[in-house]
């Protein structure tokens, strides 16, 4: 045999073992995309009987939605691959596409739930609760070394003004008495 057929024969073999794994690679990613919507759905009919709150059902049913988009996503990559593997032309950034415009609907699936917004108000709650006792805890260590606080500047001022505004009345009265005393010698 010569080489050339040599050559050939084991480039037929490649080609027939190639096109073999690729045939099982998409046989078993159906098959795993197939048995995790199932889950997903199940999943979801058992949120829809259980006692849980409407809140963390939402949570839940926002999470299970996000998941559906990056399965999708996955699926539309290997789409991207399987065009490429053909031979056709696909455009390196349809890639990064996919993955970009997968997470941003994913987040939007999350972030558009009763329960997102109940964690991210809780979250706030609990930064300014926090906020407030690191504030206190910075008052009294000033107070501490001796230092004042805004508490005492605000203090402070506010003595100024009542001294200027009694100043200012102790001003006009004796304003009065004086005029009286000139008005009284004249």
């Amino acid at each position: 045999m010569s080489d050339t057929n040599q050559s050939t024969a084991a480039g037929e073999q490649w080609s027939e073992y190639a096109e073999e794994m690729n045939r099982s690679f998409v046989e078993a990613f159906e098959q795993n995309m197939r048995m995790q919507s199932e889950f997903l759905d199940s999943w979801r009919e058992s949120l829809a009987d259980s006692g849980l709150d409407e809140t963390t059902v939402d949570g839940m049913q926002g999470v299970s939605r996000a998941y559906e988009v990056w399965m999708e996503a996955a699926d539309a990559q290997y789409e991207l691959v399987d065009e490429s593997l053909r031979g056709e032309d696909v455009v390196l950034e349809s890639f990064r596409d996919v993955w970009l415009n997968a997470a941003n609907d994913a987040f939007k699936e999350v972030m558009g739930t009763g329960a997102f917004a109940a964690a991210t108000g809780q979250t706030v709650g609990d930064m300014l609760e926090a906020s407030e006792q690191l504030d206190e805890l910075n008052r009294e260590t000033l107070h501490s070394f001796g230092f004042a606080t805004d508490d005492d500047i605000a203090e402070v001022g506010e003595r100024l003004v009542e001294l200027e505004r009694r100043q200012q009345a102790v001003e006009r009265k004796l304003d009065q008495v004086l005029e009286r005393l000139d008005h009284d010698d004249s």
